[in-house]
């Protein structure tokens, strides 16, 4: 999102959300707040945390045990010591995290500002879905969703192998059977399944056999992961469009399976390094 699209913030949310400042305890509005329903990001409305997540630490800010995965950004405070949360999506202020404080069966605190979170109660929250694609070397893909209009997050992870919790290098050997993949996070009501499978058709090559680009090798092998036979038979269905146009597509289609979510310098990769992906450019096949 460019800047110039963020929402425009008060003085205070700007010292707390943009100078990472913090607001006095108790102070907050959603400190002793019940009310069912999502938290966005108060700078750029990215979806953070849900209610279900929220629990009474008595710490005097709102306390999140989990959050919408891929939605939280980690970096170590400037003071070496805490770990800073910010929006993975602006880089707006959130609070931080603390863990092994053993209130809750997570064992996680994410201590957020009030003042840095928008709430959207349920009858207006936004309804999500999740798909898993894989396309060669999750950056570039997981880049590309992440700027498609109607998702709400795309996280690099691993698919399809006997282990479980692979690592990347365990994966990058070839042995687990896992793919590099992204777990795309939608709305339904902006989005359609169909359009973002036709997508990832045109943001890859899905007739190259032996991996994607320069990455050779199995885990970058192109493969959609199906949640239902709606699903399955939509892919099945365009691949059949590409054959008809010419494509030998070697695109495989499995059943969803466990998703490990990689490790955290694999997030938001090229949005980090402030560049563009080297593999993967949109093309229009459709």
């Amino acid at each position: 999102m460019e800047k110039s699209a963020y929402n425009k913030l008060s003085k205070e949310e700007e010292r707390v959300i943009v100078n990472k400042g913090t607001e006095a305890p108790f102070s907050g509005k959603y400190n002793n707040f019940s009310q069912k329903g999502s938290y966005q990001c108060r700078r750029c409305n990215a979806l953070l945390y849900t209610s279900d997540d929220k629990f009474a630490s008595s710490c005097g800010w709102p306390s999140f045990d989990d959050m919408i995965e891929g939605s939280v950004q980690r970096k170590i405070d400037a003071d070496g010591k805490r770990i800073e949360i910010l929006c993975a999506n602006c880089r707006g202020h959130l609070g931080h995290v603390f863990e092994g404080e053993g209130l809750t069966p997570k064992n996680t605190r994410h201590c957020v500002n009030s003042i840095s979170l928008a709430f959207v109660p349920d009858e207006e929250s936004v309804h999500m879905a999740k798909v898993s694609f894989a396309g060669g070397c999750f950056w570039g893909v997981e880049y590309l969703f992440e700027h498609k209009e109607g998702v709400i997050s795309a996280v690099s992870g691993y698919m399809g192998g006997s282990s479980k919790n692979p690592s990347y290098e365990e994966v990058s050997r070839g042995n687990t059977g896992h793919l590099e993949v992204v777990e795309v996070t939608y709305d339904p009501d902006k989005v359609s399944y169909e359009d973002l499978a036709r997508f990832f058709f045109e943001i890859h090559d899905p007739t190259q056999i032996n991996g994607q680009g320069p990455d050779i090798g199995e885990q970058y092998l192109s493969a959609v992961f199906y949640n239902d036979e709606d699903e399955k038979k939509i892919a099945l269905k365009l691949i059949d469009i590409l054959k008809n146009k010419g494509y030998k597509v070697v695109t495989k289609v499995l059943p969803t399976a466990t998703f490990w979510k990689a490790e955290d310098y694999h997030q938001n990769y090229y949005d980090q390094k402030k560049q563009q992906p080297y593999c993967h450019v949109y093309k229009k096949k459709f």
